[in-house]
């Protein structure tokens, strides 16, 4: 990857849904760092403004825009309001979860709903807004999903999140190939197991894990460690940026794992 400069976004307009934690709290600093102006949306108010306030004292310009994209009025009206505000959105980055824990045999249809509006509806309708937005303009962009590598097969008590996130690939290459042509880019990033404040939380909820858990995580991975969300973000904002030229429709494996791979 192309060393980050300051400037791989100097003066475009990202917004990153679900952005005020995790791995999009992560992208956010990122693309600050690199010259952005950064919009984040979230369901907590207070944690979306306290990641702004520490934006904006770095020197950026940014803003919150509080919204829960599993309701799609909330998730088309905080992509308005970025461009009231901005006049535009030059790059999105979805990447609003939820893993909660269910098996094909114990997933109730409310438990599958949720996960099909967090990880596929919202992203699939925060896109359509910021692609009518490009149209309108006749102006090229660049969109990032945050996929997993689960996507991919996952494990047995991941179910409604694998279906969830193998609709949101296929969408991924499916909207990069209808608007190849109008110049918009549009990738995934199937990320692995990430260290984030969510997965901590996720972890001691469903596995009853303790403080231990990374270390033992960590000594379990090929490269000794969980995924970090720095690493994840400057890969994004390397996506998002004309650095990485052409590339559209791809959705890209960020994991420590090698699938295909057998012993």
């Amino acid at each position: 990857m192309a060393q980050l400069d300051g400037t791989l976004l100097d003066g475009k307009i990202v917004l990153v849904s679900g952005g005020s934690q995790g791995v999009g709290a992560g992208v956010a600093r990122a693309a600050a760092g690199e010259g952005a102006t950064v919009a984040v949306t979230g369901r907590r108010r207070q944690v979306g403004e306290a990641l702004v306030t520490d934006l904006r004292a770095s020197g950026a310009t940014a803003m919150f825009v509080q919204a829960d994209v599993a309701d799609v009025a909330q998730a088309k009206a905080s992509v308005a309001a970025v461009v009231e505000a901005y006049g535009r959105v030059d790059c999105l980055v979805n990447s609003a979860g939820l893993t909660a824990r269910g098996t094909l045999l114990d997933t109730t249809p409310e438990l599958f709903d949720a996960h099909i509006a967090v990880n596929l509806r919202g992203p699939f309708f925060t896109m359509q807004a910021v692609v009518k937005d490009m149209l309108a303009r006749k102006a090229p962009g660049s969109i990032v999903n945050i996929i997993s590598s689960s996507e991919l097969g996952g494990q047995p008590y991941l179910a409604p999140y694998v279906a969830a996130k193998a609709g949101l690939a296929g969408l991924t290459r499916n909207a990069a190939y209808a608007h190849r042509w109008d110049r918009i880019r549009i990738n995934g990033l199937d990320i692995g197991w990430t260290e984030t404040e969510g997965e901590d939380a996720t972890q001691r909820a469903f596995h009853a894990a303790d403080d231990s858990w990374r270390q033992q995580a960590a000594q379990a991975l090929p490269m000794g460690k969980l995924g970090q969300v720095d690493e994840i973000a400057d890969f994004v904002v390397f996506l998002l940026s004309d650095r990485s030229g052409v590339v559209t429709g791809s959705v890209l494996d960020w994991d420590q794992n090698v699938f295909g791979g057998l012993d």
